[in-house]
């Protein structure tokens, strides 16, 4: 029987998988470094060699998180411009909500963790990148780009509310309205 020993950027990867399953369950304060390291199947003293700490290791996972949203939209407008481009992206971020609950919650959480300055910064630069790069491959302009990410807001809201799990009318509505 031969295992096949992971690479130092493979384990840190699993770590960042771990660790964004047990932050988008139970947020930055109620997660234990103790529980991310079961979960990625490492000593606790390993994972600390990683990352450092677990603020740490909580940036690196909303910092992956965001660079991770960046290139979802950067592969849904390529080749696109413009509207067509906010369209394509639009689509793709919808279908990567509806899939992928754990994302959509550590989205969430991160937002809820940003009173800590450090944890702040990484959820701004990430969210920065998002807009500077939506703004650029469409060319619009700043009341365009406000609805896109109001829109983009309301959409985690109402996902987060389990649209697809038999909605209310109004959710419904609003979630039929965003595309427009």
């Amino acid at each position: 029987m031969s295992t096949t020993r992971l690479t130092a950027a493979e384990r840190r990867d699993t770590v960042l998988d771990a660790a964004l399953a047990e932050f988008a369950d139970k947020g930055y304060a109620g997660t234990s470094t103790e529980d991310i390291a079961e979960r990625a199947g490492i000593s606790q003293p390993y994972l600390f060699r990683l990352f450092g700490t677990k603020k740490d290791l909580y940036i690196a996972t909303v910092s992956r998180c965001y660079r991770e949203t960046l290139e979802l939209f950067q592969r849904a407008a390529e080749g696109k411009r413009g509207e067509e481009a906010l369209q394509a992206i639009g689509e793709a971020y919808v279908e990567q909500l509806v899939g992928d609950r754990v994302w959509l919650k550590g989205q969430m959480q991160a937002n809820a963790a940003s009173d800590d300055p450090e944890i702040r910064a990484a959820v701004r630069a990430g969210y920065g990148d998002l807009v500077a790069y939506v703004k650029r491959v469409s060319g619009a302009d700043g009341p365009t780009i406000w609805r896109f990410f109001a829109t983009g807001m309301l959409l985690n809201v109402l996902a987060s509310m389990h649209i697809t799990d038999d909605p209310e009318p109004w959710m419904t509505e609003l979630f039929d309205s965003c595309g427009k």
